[in-house]
C-alpha cells in the first residue's frame, strides 16, 4: 500500500509540476516538441514520470551482455538489466565463480557495524590468495571499490560482469600484467537498507540502497578521520595490499548533460603532480577512447556553479582529504572518482562502468611501470611548503561542455524558478571554469610532530592510516613550536556526528621536556604530507578542525573573586611593570568597565592559570 500510495503521489507532483507545459492552450506546441524530439519519458523505474525525457541509447558496449539463460549470467543480466542482487545473492553468486575458478580467491577485509563481512575478490594470473603473494608477481595492482554509497552500485554489477569474463569468457589475458582487487559493496549495512523509492534522482536499479551507514555516517566523508568500521578496514586493506591504482565508483546527482560517464581525480597543483601527469597523459585519453568506440560519452567530473544557469560556468574540483580522491592525493596513491550519471538508465551505467575497468587493467598493464615511477616520485618529494587550504580561481581555459538544452519557469509551487531539462543535446562552447587551485594557507615543513601520549584516539587512527610513528622510550628535551588558540567557533549542529570548531592561532616558540610514551612522527616518510594535513589545525580535514581535541576548549579550574582580590593587589605590589600592563589595559574602557575582565586578567598572569588551556597538545619541531 505504502508504495502504491507514494507511486501516486510521484506521479501527480510530475503532472503539477508540468502544469504549465501541459495546459490546453500550450498542448499543440507542447506536442510538436515532442514529436520532433528524439528524448521521451521512460516508464521502467518507479521515479521515471518526474525526472527529464532521454534518448534512446544503443551503444556497441550492450554486446557485453549475455543471455539471462547463460550459464555464468549475473543476477544483473537474469533480471532484465534493471535491478541489483542483494548482499546474499551477490556473495552466493561471487562464492560460486571463485569456487570454479583457479584465478580467483575471496577475503574478508573485516566486519560491519551490523556484523556483515566487507568481501574483496582478488584476482591474479596465479590466483594468489594473500597480500604476500598476490606482491609476488611483482606486477601493479588495481583496487575497483563499489557501493561506498551503496544506492550507487553500478560497479558492483560491471565488477561481476568482468571477472565472469575473465575467469569464464575471452579476457585472462587481462591479468598477464596487471592484478586486480575487487570490493563488491563497502557500504554493506546501507546496502540492505534497500528500497525502490531510495534515490529520486536516479534511474535505476529497481531496489537501491542508502547513502549512509547504518549510523547515518557518509563514508566518502571518512577518510581523514576514520569514524566508521567501513572506512578503517578498507586503509588497512589498502595498507597491506599496497594497490597501484585506487577507483571508487559513483552515481552522480545534480545537472542534465550527455555524459554518461565523468571521472576525475586530483589537480596538478596538489600534493602528487606526477601521479596526475600520469593520469592525465596515459590514463584519461585511452579510457576515453575505449568509452567513445563502445558507444558512451565520457568526461570530466561535472559540477555546475548555478544548476539554474549554465552560462555562469562549471567547477573544478580540489577535494581535501575526506573524499576518496582526496586522500588518495594526500597519501600519494593514484585514485579515480567515477560519477556516473544518475540521469542514464542503470544497464547503460552499468555497461559504461564495465568498458571503463576492462580499459583500466589494459593501461595499468601497458603503462605500469611509468605509473610505478609516478607514485614512487610523489610519495619522495617532501616539498618544504605545503598547502593546507586552497581558494578558488578561474582557470586559465574553459571547457566545450556537451550538455543538454533546459528552460526556465517560474514555479507555482515553490514561488522561484525552476529548471525543465528538454533531452535536447547542446554544446555550450567554452564556459568559464573555476576551481580551487590557488594555495591559500601554506604551513613549513616540520621535522616532527609530537603526540602526548593521552590523545589515544589520534594516535590509534594514525596508525590506521599507516603513518609511520615511534615512541619516546625516555623524556625529551625539545625546542619546538606550539599552537595557542583564541576565538574558536563551533559549528551549530554536528557533521557527520561531529562538533566541527575552527579556531584563530598563533605561534608560540617553546621549550619542553617531553616524558616518556610521547609519540614522535617524522614527516620524511611516505604518508609524510597526509600527517602533516591530518595533525596541522589550519586544514581543513585536521583532527583538530574534526573535533579531536575538542576537550581542551574546556576550562576545569577556577578562581573565586575573594581569591583573585588579594592576589591581584600582591601582584601589583611586586611587580612594577605588571602594574604599568594593567595601567595601559585600563585605557581601554570596555575593559575599565568590567569587573570579571579585570580580575581574569590577574588570573591569566598567576601562577594558578591552566597552562594547557587553549593551547594545541599536538608540537612541531624542526
Amino acid at each position: 500500500m505504502r508504495r502504491a500510495i507514494i507511486a501516486t503521489l510521484v506521479i501527480n507532483s510530475f503532472l503539477l509540476l508540468n502544469s504549465n507545459a501541459f495546459a490546453t492552450e500550450n498542448l499543440s506546441k507542447h506536442s510538436e516538441k515532442i514529436i520532433t524530439a528524439s528524448p521521451s519519458v521512460n516508464n521502467t523505474f518507479v521515479n521515471d514520470p518526474i525526472l527529464p525525457p532521454i534518448a534512446s541509447w544503443q551503444g556497441a558496449s550492450k554486446a557485453l551482455i549475455q543471455s539471462k539463460n547463460a550459464p555464468w549470467a549475473t543476477p544483473f543480466e537474469q533480471n532484465d538489466l534493471i535491478s541489483s542482487p542483494n548482499y546474499n545473492d551477490t556473495q552466493q553468486w561471487l562464492t560460486k565463480l571463485v569456487d570454479s575458478s583457479d584465478l580467483l580467491q575471496q577475503v574478508s577485509i573485516g566486519k560491519s557495524p551490523q556484523g556483515r563481512d566487507i568481501w574483496m575478490l582478488v584476482a591474479s594470473e596465479e590466483g594468489a590468495a594473500t597480500a604476500k603473494e598476490l606482491s609476488g608477481n611483482n606486477k601493479p595492482t588495481v583496487l575497483v571499490q563499489a557501493g561506498i554509497h551503496s544506492g550507487e552500485i553500478d560497479g558492483k554489477d560491471a565488477g561481476m560482469m568482468l571477472l565472469r569474463d575473465i575467469s569464464h569468457g575471452d579476457k585472462k589475458a587481462l591479468l598477464d600484467k596487471v592484478n586486480l582487487l575487487f570490493v563488491p559493496i563497502l557500504s554493506v549495512d546501507g546496502h540492505e537498507r534497500s528500497d525502490e523509492f531510495n534515490r529520486v534522482n536516479q534511474r535505476g536499479p529497481v531496489n537501491m540502497g542508502w547513502r549512509t551507514n547504518a549510523r547515518n555516517l557518509n563514508l566518502n566523508r571518512d577518510y581523514a578521520k576514520l569514524d566508521t568500521l567501513e572506512l578503517q578496514h578498507m586503509i588497512r586493506a589498502i595498507n597491506l595490499w599496497q594497490p597501484d591504482l585506487y577507483i571508487d565508483v559513483h552515481v552522480t546527482d545534480g545537472i542534465d548533460y550527455q555524459y554518461d560517464v565523468t571521472f576525475g581525480y586530483n589537480v596538478k597543483q596538489g600534493y602528487s603532480p606526477a601521479s596526475f601527469d600520469w593520469l592525465e597523459n596515459y590514463y584519461r585519453p585511452e579510457v576515453e577512447a575505449a568509452l567513445t568506440k563502445q558507444g558512451h560519452v565520457p568526461g570530466g567530473l561535472v559540477f555546475a556553479i548555478d544548476n539554474t544557469n549554465m552560462s555562469k560556468g562549471l567547477s573544478y574540483w580540489n577535494p581535501s582529504p575526506r573524499f576518496s580522491n582526496g586522500y588518495g592525493d594526500a597519501r600519494h596513491l593514484p585514485t579515480i572518482l567515477i560519477e556516473n550519471h544518475s540521469l542514464k538508465p542503470f544497464k547503460q551505467r552499468v555497461l559504461g562502468t564495465y568498458v571503463m575497468l576492462e580499459q583500466t587493467l589494459k593501461t595499468v598493464a601497458e603503462h605500469g611501470t611509468k605509473l610505478t615511477a609516478a607514485i614512487y616520485e610523489d610519495k619522495y618529494r617532501t616539498p618544504q611548503q605545503l598547502a593546507l587550504t586552497w581558494q578558488s580561481v578561474k582557470q586559465p581555459q574553459g571547457w566545450d561542455f556537451k550538455g543538454i538544452d533546459y528552460s526556465v519557469e517560474q514555479s507555482d509551487i515553490s514561488g522561484t524558478n525552476v529548471v525543465r531539462w528538454n533531452g535536447q543535446p547542446k554544446l555550450y562552447p567554452n564556459l568559464p571554469l573555476m576551481g580551487n587551485t590557488e594555495a591559500d594557507i601554506i604551513t613549513q615543513r616540520p621535522k616532527f610532530y609530537y603526540v602526548p601520549a593521552q590523545w589515544q584516539q589520534v594516535i590509534e587512527r594514525l596508525a590506521i592510516h599507516g603513518v609511520r610513528m615511534t615512541r619516546l622510550e625516555k623524556p625529551k628535551t625539545i625546542k619546538a613550536a606550539q599552537y595557542q588558540f583564541s576565538q574558536p567557533e563551533f559549528n551549530a549542529v554536528d557533521y557527520e556526528g561531529r562538533q566541527r570548531v575552527k579556531a584563530s592561532s598563533t605561534k608560540v616558540k617553546i621549550t619542553t621536556t617531553l616524558p616518556a610514551g610521547t609519540i614522535q612522527i617524522a614527516t620524511n616518510q611516505p604518508l609524510g604530507d597526509l600527517a602533516i594535513l591530518l595533525l596541522e589545525p589550519q586544514s581543513a580535514d585536521s583532527f583538530f578542525q574534526w573535533g579531536f581535541f575538542n576537550s581542551i576548549f574546556t576550562r576545569t579550574e577556577y578562581i573565586e573573586d575573594y581569591a583573585v582580590e588579594p592576589l591581584a593587589a600582591k601582584m601589583l605590589a611586586e611587580d612594577d611593570n605588571l602594574k604599568l600592563e594593567f595601567e595601559k589595559a585600563l585605557e581601554d574602557e570596555a575593559f575599565a568597565a568590567d569587573p570579571k575582565a579585570r580580575l581574569r586578567w590577574f588570573y591569566q598572569r598567576s601562577p594558578y592559570y591552566d597552562e594547557q588551556y587553549l593551547k594545541y597538545p599536538v608540537l612541531r619541531s624542526h
